[in-house]
């Protein structure tokens, strides 16, 4: 083994700390946040046989409903492929509906059904719950802030069909 090779895989025992990455609590924090965050509408999904995509995308289509395919595409910045999969899901236990477009029938718009929008409340309660805890025990006076916040996270140029 060479001199180099052997340097990469030498052990190293002290953890990350604040003077490698000055924000490294709060990335920790994030990490666990978003953790916790997912866990309730995590199980329900299972549940169900869902996971993640499948309650992004139900989201975005409750959000707006009569949305086009690549419009959700864009937001979720998922394969075609993928978003297919969890489309054709979503249709199967009949949680939402794709309509063909009036003005141009290869587009295809999505719906929620009723089931579809009483899955999303039942998804997002616990989370909008943990939420109004987290701002109330923050010692945030307006949380408004805790919104700036999260804004000011994303990246500066939305994708299409982003706010």
């Amino acid at each position: 083994m060479t001199q180099e090779a052997e340097s990469k895989d030498c052990l190293v025992r002290e953890p990350i700390s604040a003077s490698d990455i000055p924000q490294i609590a709060n990335i920790e924090l994030m990490f666990f946040a978003y953790r916790d965050f997912t866990a309730d509408p995590d199980r329900i999904l299972d549940r169900l046989g869902f996971g993640r995509a499948h309650h992004r995308a139900l989201y975005f289509i409750n959000r707006r409903p009569g949305m086009t395919v690549a419009e959700l595409l864009a937001i979720l910045a998922i394969t075609k492929q993928s978003l297919s999969r969890v489309l054709r899901q979503l249709i199967a236990a009949r949680h939402i509906r794709q309509i063909e477009g009036s003005a141009d029938r290869r587009q295809r718009h999505l719906y929620p059904t009723a089931s579809g929008r009483q899955l999303i409340l039942e998804l997002s309660r616990p989370q909008s719950r943990r939420i109004d805890r987290a701002v109330a025990g923050s010692g945030v006076r307006d949380p408004q802030d805790i919104a700036r916040f999260m804004q000011a996270m994303r990246d500066p140029q939305p994708s299409a069909g982003e706010p």
